[in-house]
């Protein structure tokens, strides 16, 4: 039994590069009001308006796509939009294999995209990064990607499992 895991997270360089220089402005004028001689901020506001923007900012680095593929199925997780894995047995599944894909002009980029704001026909996505996916065409006419690194670990367990696209 074949067996394909996957864990990514949001931390691309560019990425990183523009929070840190996003996380300089607000900074700066809450520092720039909390020393000024007739600042009406107290140290507590001071501390928990900065705790806030950096919770903020950091609020990004929880999310977490998993995938799986194994014998009963597809599973993804794209937390904290999912709370548990989501299956989708082979049963469900018309076509399964791995292509390259335009994460902005086909979704309007990463995360959990499609569905009303976007090209509907494509389905949905799921991704971090990259332009390489799983795309699943399942038996109720509706598409799912899944974003991937591992290009080639994928196709080989997808083709362990053609047979049970059936």
């Amino acid at each position: 039994m074949k067996v394909f895991k996957e864990e990514q997270r949001f931390t691309q360089l560019w990425l990183l590069v523009i929070l840190a220089v996003s996380l300089i402005v607000p900074i700066t004028l809450i520092i720039k009001e909390y020393i000024q001689e007739n600042s009406t901020m107290s140290s507590t506001e001071f501390a928990l308006t900065l705790l806030g923007i950096v919770v903020s900012f950091a609020f990004i680095f929880i999310f977490k796509l998993t995938t799986r593929i194994d014998e009963y199925g597809i599973h993804y997780q794209f937390f904290p939009f999912h709370l548990s894995l989501r299956k989708i047995a082979w049963s469900e599944i018309e076509k399964a294999y791995v292509r390259n894909y335009d994460p902005i002009g086909e979704y309007g980029g990463w995360g959990l995209k499609g569905g009303l704001l976007w090209n509907k026909k494509r389905g949905t996505a799921v991704n971090i990064s990259g332009d390489i996916g799983i795309q699943l065409e399942l038996k109720n006419d509706k598409k799912l990607l899944i974003g991937t690194k591992k290009e080639q670990e994928a196709k080989r367990v997808l083709e362990t499992y053609q047979y049970k696209l059936q």
